[in-house]
């Protein structure tokens, strides 16, 4: 492993790689409350085939952390990513693997900027249009999703920061198996909480999407279309689905194949949302043969 820093539209960003420098780019992006170091566990089983590219996002670990909402909307993170591709890998197309909010980034990336992204990993993350409508729905998915509203609301990541991060590892753990987080592996991850305002800024990812989320039994009705056409995910995509996740539900997952038509899914019955550090070697091996036919596939 080794660390780096790049300049991506005029903000320092930071960013971990491993395996060989001219094998095929697979750029892993991490979801809340983690950072670049959350794959650690994962790439030991894809680094000897792919160059394994992990940033901190925009407000976390050691890239830039702007205090403004308004600069989390997509299109910023989205952008952030491209630069990063341009600097790694320029001109040419990649595999994303997204996990949490790194799978939002990931589909967004996909949607947006198909040119970039020759194939599409998700783990336990979920795609705009089918989780927004199991949000509105009132139902499971909603319930389950109220911890959104309360992380928007002012001062949020200062009450997480109380008494050594206790609210925040409440939340990390939310009532799944977190028996993978080392006395080590906790205080990697409050290092990076503690660094100067980053807890705001990973919160602000939540305070600057758009996603609507209905009270239990209270369901939105008037969401604006979301047409499969302008929300497709094109390339091949892979979706790693651990069965116990408590934030994501498989409601989240309705109809995703009309928005990915070369969509495959792989459950893994006990796994939770933390899938990636509990089950790295199944994991990899789902990606790895996914890949090997991808590329055995006739075009």
């Amino acid at each position: 492993m080794t660390s780096h820093f790049a300049t991506l539209g005029g903000q320092r960003f930071h960013y971990l790689a491993w395996g060989p420098s001219d094998a095929p780019v697979m750029l892993l992006l991490h979801g809340f409350p983690e950072y670049s170091g959350a794959w650690a566990d994962l790439v030991p089983h894809l680094s000897g085939r792919y160059r394994c590219i992990a940033p901190d996002q925009r407000g976390y670990g050691q890239s830039w952390a702007p205090p403004e909402v308004s600069a989390y909307g997509a299109g910023a993170l989205v952008g952030d990513m491209c630069a990063l591709l341009d600097h790694v890998a320029p001109g040419q197309a990649v595999t994303v693997v997204g996990h949490d909010w790194g799978a939002a980034v990931a589909y967004a990336l996909a949607i947006r900027e198909p040119s970039r992204v020759a194939r599409l990993i998700v783990l336990n993350g979920v795609h705009p249009a089918p989780f927004q409508r199991a949000l509105a729905a009132g139902g499971a998915q909603s319930q389950a999703s109220q911890y959104i509203e309360a992380l928007r609301t002012d001062g949020s990541e200062d009450r997480l920061a109380e008494n050594d991060f206790e609210g925040l590892m409440r939340l990390f753990s939310a009532h799944m198996d977190l028996t993978w987080m080392t006395p080590e592996k906790t205080a990697a991850y409050k290092a990076e909480w503690a660094r100067p305002d980053r807890l705001r800024g990973m919160i602000n990812w939540y305070r600057a999407s758009p996603l609507r989320v209905a009270k239990p039994g209270e369901p939105i009705t008037d969401l604006p279309e979301m047409p499969p056409e302008k929300l497709r995910v094109a390339m091949p995509h892979l979706l790693i689905w651990g069965d116990k996740d408590t934030a994501l539900l498989p409601e989240s997952l309705k109809h995703l194949e009309s928005y990915a038509p070369c969509l495959t899914v792989k459950h893994i019955p006990d796994a939770d949302h933390w899938i990636c550090h509990q089950q790295p070697r199944k994991v990899a091996t789902l990606i790895n043969d996914w890949m090997r036919y991808e590329a055995d596939r006739p075009s």
